[in-house]
């Protein structure tokens, strides 16, 4: 679809963010769209090196959702804009041709994202957020060592719904990694299920 619009010209296509960092190195790049969901990788770990590299160009997060802390910490690192995946595509041409004159593009629910966001980061109660039924489940599963397949399974839910959880006790317990949620898991909720709950 974007290929046709006779003003742009693709780059490249990326399955990952060392191949897309190895593009920009390459040549010139204006906008980038990038998914916030990689697979086995986040977007946000594309935003932190190319603002490391002092990329010059645009970035478009496209996402099917993202939370509310997500949403301001994209906005943190440098993006121009939030296009939701499910927004007509006509849209996602408008919002290229924006970021490129150097305005942003906000979806209204972004918008409220943003907001609810930054409520909760000057609250400062982010990580002292009590967690959800369906969050507990999911930590007390990567405590047990579980792969997001095994997850997904266990939990009968789909492996993207078990991803966007991990997001969420990322952002809520503010660690980055996997073996730091288990330390979390262990310190301040194991008695989450230890207790029968």
């Amino acid at each position: 679809m974007l290929e046709a619009e006779p003003d742009f010209r693709i780059a490249a296509t990326c399955a990952g963010v060392r191949e897309a960092l190895a593009v920009l190195d390459r040549e010139p790049v204006d906008v980038v769209l990038l998914d916030y969901d990689l697979g086995d990788e986040q977007g946000s770990a594309f935003l932190e090196e190319a603002k490391r590299r002092r990329f010059e160009g645009r970035i478009l997060m496209v996402t099917a959702g993202m939370d509310d802390a997500g949403t301001l910490r994209a906005f943190e690192a440098g993006v121009s804009g939030l296009f939701l995946k499910h927004s007509p595509p006509a849209q996602l041409i408008e919002a290229i041709h924006k970021v490129t004159r150097g305005e942003m593009w906000l979806d209204s629910r972004a918008v409220r994202s943003l907001v609810a966001g930054a409520h909760e980061k000057s609250d400062g109660q982010q990580a002292a957020q009590a967690l959800t039924a369906r969050e507990r489940s999911v930590l007390k599963a990567v405590f047990e060592g579980l792969t997001n397949k095994e997850i997904a399974a266990n939990l009968q839910i789909s492996e993207s719904s078990v991803k966007a959880v991990l997001q969420q006790l990322f952002d809520k317990t503010g660690v980055r990694t996997r073996s730091q949620l288990v330390r979390i898991a262990i310190e301040q909720h194991a008695g989450d299920w230890l207790t029968g709950d």
